[in-house]
């Protein structure tokens, strides 16, 4: 099957996920992160999940960064991660949340410090 000029498949992303189209759990958001478990991969696994475990061998991605490497959509790279959280290959948390914005007045001396530097 050719690619089109971006180099990808012309493979639907339902392919990929077995004919599923949502996850198991809603859970999993664009920026959760997700950990490969690091033991070994049962056998029968789909290709794409098995790609899925590949990317996370020996570390941690949020979901659009393991999209972006296995060149499919986010969600159908949501649904193979919740089938594989589901069967206890690869752990899943939630995105780190925003930091509280510091306080007014801590800025104004931060800027009030650089002028006097700069002076």
């Amino acid at each position: 099957m050719t690619g089109r000029r971006g180099g990808r498949p012309l493979v639907p992303a339902y392919l990929s996920t077995g004919g599923v189209a949502r996850p198991s759990r809603n859970s999993l958001e664009r920026l959760s992160v997700l950990t490969g478990g690091g033991g070994p991969e049962p056998a029968g696994l789909p290709a794409a999940q098995h790609a899925l475990l590949d990317v996370l061998d020996g570390g941690s991605l949020t979901v659009v960064e393991t999209a972006a490497l296995l060149e499919l959509p986010v969600s159908a790279v949501r649904v193979l991660a919740a089938a594989l959280v589901d069967q206890g290959l690869v752990s899943a948390r939630p995105p780190i949340p925003v930091a509280a914005l510091p306080a007014p007045d801590l800025l104004k001396r931060v800027a009030d410090g650089l002028r006097a530097l700069k002076q």
